[in-house]
Parts: C-alpha cells; structure tokens; sequence
C-alpha cells in the first residue's frame, strides 16, 4: 500500500435541504482536492440533515429518502468526485423498493457507488430498519470499513470491521452536546453559537468541555488503538435541527494519536497522510495477534437480547 492523503469534513447542514448540503459537500470536496487529498468523508445524514428526523412521519421520510445508487444524490456525489478526482464519503437516508427505510453511508467515486452502509443501531425515527451487515471495501489499495455513530459504542463492531481486514475506519457522527447519564452531559445553549464571534471563549469551553470533547476523548482514540486501525471522525459544527454540534472532527491513527482535527467554527476540514507502517508498529497490531478466541468465542456470541436506550432522545419527547 502506498500512502493516502485523506480529509475530514465538519460543515452546519440545512434539515432537508439536499441542494445546499450537496454544495457545501461539493465546495469543501473542490478544495481539499485542491490540496492534494485523495478521499474527503463528511459527517452521517450529511446530505439530509439528521436531527430533525425525529419529527418525521413515515410518509415524510420516504419523501426524504432516496434510492442508492439510483437517487438523485448519489448522481451529484459521483458529478462531485468525477470533477474533482476524489473520492467523497456521505451519509444520507436511504429506501429500498419496499420501502423500507434506512440510515445509510456511501462511498462514491468517479465511477459511481463503491460501497454502501447501512447504520446497525438507527434510532432518530421509529420508522427505520437497523442494516443487517459489516462492510469493508477498497479505497486506492486501502481496506476500509463504515461504522455510523452509534454502532462505534459497540466495540464489537469495531472489532469485527478490523477482523473482516480494514485498516482505515470511517466513523461519521452527529454527537455530543446531548443530555446523558454520565455526568457533565448536556445540550450547549444555542444562544452562544449565535455570539460566536463576540464570545468564541465561552462556547469553545462548552465545546471542549465533559459536554462534548472530553467526552469523545475518553473512547474514541482507544477504537483506534485497540484495533490498530485509523479512526476518520466526521461530526457536524452548528445548529443541526435545534440542537448544537460540537465538530471536531478528526482522523486518529493507530496509537491512538490525533494527527489531524479541524477546530474551527467554520464550515472546513483537516487532512492526514496515512501511512501503512502504522498498522504493523502500533500495539494493536500485537494484541490482535495475541488473541486466544477460543476462550471467548462462545461467550460473545452467546444469545443475546438488544436493548437501546437514547437518554437525549428520551428527553427530547
């Protein structure tokens, strides 16, 4: 493998304005092609929006949702990273021809779809169906895998998208700044986003603080050294329906190191290059070695009950 240079996006979407979203995608994609990055990957429902789906009935979600590949979306994307020879990653809400609903994830390049994920545990509107599969696929010689927000707190989905062979994990998000059990959790005042530029102060604590940043430290490098495998974060920043985003979005390397981390309140994105001798002479890489499943093959998958509790989102009704 040879290296690859990839960037992360943060950007305030519109709730369900395809067209503007699909702009800013194409304007961030534009310039980090401009300097040089072979793949952009920007945050879940990233071309839909996300939060305001909670209020969505069905009907309105089947009109919000699009057919991938065949939708108008994935026809933008593959314009987008035809253009501009790279390789874009987004999220969006997906139906199939039996209208089921999903919370789905695409890689698209200059060809059209590469790969398509869809979320293992959805919960922002009852009408979606959880996706039933892991997916790995290939980004110029590189093993990547999909993991959307919530899927990543199982860290056997972690674990099991490294075990199926990627290196590079694409985790987008809408998170933080929500209510939640642990303590310092909280929704931040929008009323400080709007002052912004007069208090960057204020809300840069809020953002960095247990509410939001603090708490993203405290598992998200471990996914990526436990498994030595690059961890490609994408969150949004701004107002995301009438809930505020942190961003911070970020790429994370095998020791669990950030090498790149957009801090910015603007729309914007960071890049990395990723080098393969991480993969090897990261601690990971020995553990995984190190691994005895016969001791636990029959405990982990022992039959098991779901249950999914979302704090915020119990609040929010």
């Amino acid at each position: 493998m040879k290296k690859i240079k990839i960037s992360t996006a943060q950007f305030e979407n519109e709730s369900g304005n395809k067209e503007y979203n699909l702009a800013v995608i194409e304007r961030l994609a534009q310039q980090a092609a401009g300097e040089g990055s072979d793949v952009i990957a920007f945050h879940e429902c990233s071309v839909t929006g996300y939060t305001f789906a909670r209020k969505l009935s069905r009907e309105q979600m089947l009109d919000l949702a699009e057919f991938v590949p065949g939708g108008e979306s994935i026809i933008k994307l593959t314009e987008i990273a035809r253009q501009n020879n790279i390789v874009v990653l987004a999220g969006l809400f997906e139906k199939d021809g039996d209208n089921n609903l999903y919370k789905s994830y695409v890689c698209v390049n200059e060809k059209g779809l590469v790969a398509k994920y869809r979320k293992l545990h959805p919960f922002i509107n009852p009408h979606l169906t959880p996706g039933d599969r892991y997916c790995v696929f290939e980004i110029l010689g590189w093993k990547c895998g999909i993991l959307i927000c919530y899927d990543n707190n199982i860290v056997e989905n972690v674990r099991a998208t490294k075990l199926l062979g990627a290196d590079i994990i694409f985790m987008p998000h809408v998170t933080m700044c929500t209510p939640s059990t642990r303590p310092g959790a909280g929704f931040v005042d929008p009323k400080l986003w709007e002052n912004r530029e007069n208090d960057p102060t204020s809300l840069r604590l809020e953002f960095d603080g247990m509410k939001g940043r603090a708490w993203l430290m405290k598992w998200l490098p471990a996914r990526a050294y436990d498994n030595a495998v690059y961890a490609v974060f994408s969150n949004p920043i701004g107002m995301d329906d009438n809930q505020l985003k942190n961003g911070c979005s970020m790429i994370i390397d095998p020791f669990g190191d950030i090498i790149a981390e957009c801090r910015s309140f603007d729309d914007s994105f960071v890049t990395a290059t990723l080098t393969p001798d991480k993969l090897t002479l990261a601690g990971g890489y020995r553990y995984m070695k190190a691994r005895r499943p016969e001791l636990y093959k029959d405990i982990i998958g022992q039959e098991h009950v779901p249950e999914q509790k979302v704090a915020w989102l119990q609040q929010d009704k």
